[in-house]
């Protein structure tokens, strides 16, 4: 894995106009950065994170194997107690999940260490799928990229006959915040490979979704919402009267309600306790947990239901070298070992392999000019050479 430079200036603005994305006054597309990508081997994609991301993925159903028959997960996770059936019900009812996104760090070199899992609203698909795609085959055209460059990105197709295999004829309806831009893009985009797929779409604000007398979802035009994609967290819709009626709503939800046991940062020190020692793992506790002290003093510490790095803060020889402010102060935390970004010409690139129903199908590159990935990082291309 290596970065290199690159001179060539994509030419998206059809695409972002048509997703209304905001170009700055250059007419560049905010985040995203073409002037250097990343370079892998076909290796190094193959062994290195697809094979991973997908052992994991096996190993994150065992962790909600486990959470049907042992109610200490869901208490660890903190999940509400009224709403562990509708997650059990959704698991063992067998309701798909569609995508996420496994953030790395990794060089090349050291095995690929798992941070996080984004199973619930991951962003940046569009970048992923489209931007980056059409970034590689115009520069590929224009004889920039060496003979034989290729990009590991399978995202679109992928999406595609996941909507196909859904195992849905309903309508269905897309729904986010109307007022997070990067959440209403990707809606627009998932509702296009949908409608590729062959189902009937209509996008909706998360808001406007009504309620029955009934007790059924409806939309704006009073019809019912049988299947519903939301971006938008399942903690949320948890601690809001909104989830109380999800139950009796006859509503199937994309992403299923189990998601949320794999969206949860406690997620990762329940993957440590049933798999030590796993070479893309690193060690990590919830911080209440007297064996956190085996950490030592290089931690990082994480809110169990933190978003786009806040209230992360790492600590190296007990001392504070980075802290990120949010919204989680007051949660609950886990304690991850220290294992900081590979550091490129004073860029730090976080690598998301995204799984689509289950399969590693591509990478999503974030780049921060610090080791915690925050909301401002730039989003870089990548390609595979051998």
């Amino acid at each position: 894995m290596k970065i290199l430079a690159s001179k060539q200036r994509l030419s998206l603005p059809e695409a972002a106009i048509k997703h209304e994305i905001s170009l700055s006054a250059d007419g560049s597309i905010p985040f995203w950065d073409e002037t250097h990508y990343y370079e892998f081997t076909s290796q190094e994609i193959k062994n290195g994170l697809v094979s991973p991301s997908e052992e994991i993925e096996k190993m994150c159903f065992e962790v909600i194997d486990r959470a049907m028959s042992d109610e200490s997960i869901l208490s660890r996770l903190e999940v509400d107690r009224q709403y562990w059936d509708l997650i059990a019900d959704s698991w063992r009812d067998g309701e798909r999940n569609l995508y996420g996104r496994m953030d790395f760090s990794y060089d090349g070199v050291v095995p690929a260490k798992l941070l996080e899992y984004n199973a619930d609203t991951p962003t940046t698909l569009y970048e992923s799928a489209i931007f980056q795609w059409e970034w590689y085959e115009e520069i590929l055209e224009d004889g920039a990229l060496p003979a034989g460059a290729d990009q590991f990105n399978e995202i679109h197709e992928s999406l595609v006959d996941a909507f196909g295999n859904i195992g849905s004829t309903d309508d269905l309806h897309l729904a986010s915040s109307k007022q997070i831009e990067d959440d209403r893009t990707t809606i627009e985009y998932l509702a296009e490979c949908a409608t590729e797929a062959g189902l009937q779409t209509h996008l909706i604000d998360i808001n406007d979704i009504g309620i029955s007398a009934e007790g059924l979802f409806l939309d704006c035009s009073d019809q019912q919402i049988k299947t519903l994609f939301k971006l938008y967290p399942w903690e949320w819709i948890f601690s809001e009267e909104f989830g109380a009626k999800v139950y009796g709503s006859g509503t199937r939800f994309i992403e299923p309600p189990w998601r949320s046991i794999l969206s949860n940062k406690g997620l990762l020190p329940i993957l440590w306790e049933m798999f030590e020692g796993h070479p893309n793992l690193l060690p990590a506790y919830f911080e209440d947990d007297s064996r956190a002290q085996k950490l030592g003093n290089n931690v990082v510490r994480k809110p169990l239901l933190g978003r786009q790095g806040a209230n992360v803060e790492m600590q190296k020889d007990g001392k504070l070298i980075q802290r990120r402010d949010g919204p989680y102060e007051a949660g609950s935390f886990i304690l991850q070992e220290l294992h900081q970004l590979p550091e490129f010409n004073q860029r730090f690139p976080l690598i998301g392999c995204w799984v689509v129903a289950s399969r590693a199908v591509g990478l999503g590159i974030r780049e921060d000019q610090f080791s915690i990935t925050g909301p401002e990082a730039n989003f870089v291309p990548h390609i595979i050479l051998d």
